[in-house]
């Protein structure tokens, strides 16, 4: 398994903070290896980047509502996940955290064990792109979306590096929700003539099709601090400020650069929507909507 850079270990606080009962769409969980164990084709690890360590981080990011998205890492084995959650949640009743289930669990376990899953707040499942351990063949594939479709969940489609348009075609009929990470892994290089922009701005058009403003810094072809990101971020927005959503991806697994400061993402994200309204949409109200978090 290679050696990835780990997260920023000292996050600071955005200036200004987010607006109350702001979002982390998407944040992944690890932890020890004895307890947790990799799947055998897992690519990436990080057993230090613990759902304790995470509650830190949102507590000086002022976040307060989160997705704990399972990573590949542990394959259809949800214990990080259902562990998190209690943790996370505290035995509250008005969960301020759910989860999202990577979709082999949708193969390989039953359905009381999916009920499980729900009844502890997992909301959706994640179709992850190829090349980290998990495919499914079309037959397969059509069995886990009507177990998704059962559990009134919504899909979840990792983009590849190359963009997120030749993934699509499996996704775009669903009569459920679908997020689509990561702004689509559009180039920003190409602006407009970019085909997976232009298919997720199609979609964001034509139905219930959601997209997360994340992973900037591997978007980015400039670096930090990111700008030609803007623009990219900006026209999904314009197209859709109802279904977009925001998410660290901490602690950005299988970072061959040393990921950002928690602080500056967030900053980041100001800078796509300036206007306090639309930033209260992106991190309040869409993620409230979709996720089912209680007023």
């Amino acid at each position: 398994m290679p050696d990835y850079l780990a997260f920023d270990p000292h996050p600071r606080a955005p200036a200004p903070l987010p607006p109350r009962w702001a979002c982390d769409s998407q944040f992944h969980v690890f932890g020890d290896p004895s307890r947790y164990p990799a799947q055998p084709s897992a690519v990436y690890s990080m057993p230090s980047a613990t759902w304790e360590v995470a509650r830190k981080l949102h507590a000086t990011l002022g976040i307060e509502r989160g997705v704990v998205v399972q990573a590949t890492t542990y394959g259809a084995d949800h214990s990080i996940v259902l562990d998190a959650l209690e943790g996370l949640n505290g035995g509250a009743s008005a969960k301020r955290y759910v989860g999202c289930a990577n979709a082999a669990v949708l193969l390989e376990s039953s359905d009381a064990y999916l009920a499980q899953l729900d009844d502890a707040g997992v909301r959706g499942a994640r179709f992850s792109r190829a090349g980290l351990g998990i495919s499914f063949t079309p037959k397969e594939l059509e069995r886990a979306l009507g177990r998704v479709a059962e559990l009134g969940w919504y899909v979840k489609v990792q983009p590849s590096a190359e963009g997120i348009v030749d993934q699509l075609k499996d996704f775009e009929h669903l009569k459920l929700p679908v997020v689509l990470d990561h702004m689509g892994r559009a180039n920003p290089a190409l602006g407009l003539s970019d085909p997976s922009l232009d298919r997720v701005l199609g979609l964001l058009r034509e139905g219930d099709f959601w997209v997360m403003l994340s992973l900037s810094e591997k978007i980015s072809r400039t670096g930090p601090p990111w700008d030609d990101v803007i623009p990219l971020a900006q026209t999904l927005i314009d197209a859709a400020p109802d279904r977009c959503l925001w998410g660290s991806d901490w602690p950005h697994p299988i970072s061959l650069k040393q990921p950002p400061n928690e602080g500056l993402l967030l900053e980041l994200l100001y800078r796509f929507a300036p206007e306090p309204a639309t930033l209260e949409r992106i991190l309040v109200t869409n993620p409230a909507r979709l996720f089912g978090f209680s007023s």
